[in-house]
Parts: structure tokens; C-alpha cells; sequence
């Protein structure tokens, strides 16, 4: 049987990994001249495509919409992007790359994505594909007992 000890050790292992990880990240960014949220931002406008909004990038990875707000007026002081009033809603604004922003963060992305493919491909698919399961079925079963 299990000791309660183990599940213990096992939740700080958790924790520590944790820590690592958003570690890795943000060391990654402030060696490309920026901080991790700024990253996060710069990926979501390049992934967002044509319908990107300071909400969704707030709400796709949690960073309170003052902090995006402070990035956005950032990169917008460097020349990066523009915002753009949407026509169905002139309080919300489009978020597009300038074509130098575009150009800047297409380069940053793709160093990104290289390395997390890297990776991906060092540990294989399957030990991926379980990383994934294992990760949803940990925020699920948190979910559901926190929400009790």
C-alpha cells in the first residue's frame, strides 16, 4: 500500500518539476530580451492569425488583461503591432503584427518551436502523448475536488 509519505514526496516532485519548467521558460525568454509574458503574448498574436484580442490572450493563458495591456502598449511602442477597433465592438481591438513585428516574431517563435519540438522528439510521441493524458487527468480530478 501506499504511504501517505509517498503521495507526499510525490506532490513536491510535482511542485518542483513545476517550478523547473516555468523556470526553463522564462530564462528562455529573458535570453531573447523579454519576459515570459511577453513571449506568451508574442506566440498567441502569431498563432491568433487574423482574430486576436487582448482578451483572448488573457483568457488562453491566464495573465490578468492589465499585464496584456502593458505588453500591447509595448510592442506597439517598438513598432511590433497595431491595434485596430473592431467594427462589431469599438471597446475591443484587433491585435495584427506589423510587418516588422511579424518578421520579429516569426523568428522568435520558430527558435521556440524548434526547441519544444526537439524535445518532443528526444523523449518520442508516446511518452508526449502520456505527458498530455496524465497532465489533463491530474487538472480534471483538481478541478472536481476543488469545486466541491
Amino acid at each position: 500500500m501506499i504511504s501517505n509519505t509517498d503521495f507526499k514526496e510525490q506532490l513536491n516532485r510535482y511542485y518542483s518539476v513545476w517550478q523547473e519548467y516555468n523556470y526553463v521558460y522564462e530564462e528562455w525568454a529573458k535570453a531573447h530580451g523579454m519576459s515570459v509574458n511577453s513571449l506568451l503574448a508574442l506566440s498567441a498574436i502569431h498563432e491568433g492569425g487574423n482574430d486576436c484580442t487582448q482578451r483572448k490572450i488573457s483568457q488562453r493563458w491566464m495573465i490578468p488583461k492589465q499585464t496584456i495591456n502593458m505588453i500591447l502598449k509595448e510592442f506597439e511602442r517598438k513598432g511590433l503591432v497595431e491595434l485596430l477597433p473592431m467594427k462589431e465592438d469599438k471597446r475591443n481591438k484587433l491585435i495584427q503584427f506589423t510587418p516588422a513585428g511579424y518578421e520579429y516574431a516569426d523568428g522568435i517563435i520558430s527558435k521556440l518551436r524548434k526547441a519544444e519540438l526537439y524535445v518532443i522528439e528526444e523523449m518520442g510521441i508516446e511518452r508526449m502523448k502520456l505527458l498530455n493524458e496524465n497532465m489533463a487527468l491530474f487538472v480534471n480530478l483538481f478541478k472536481r475536488e476543488v469545486e466541491k
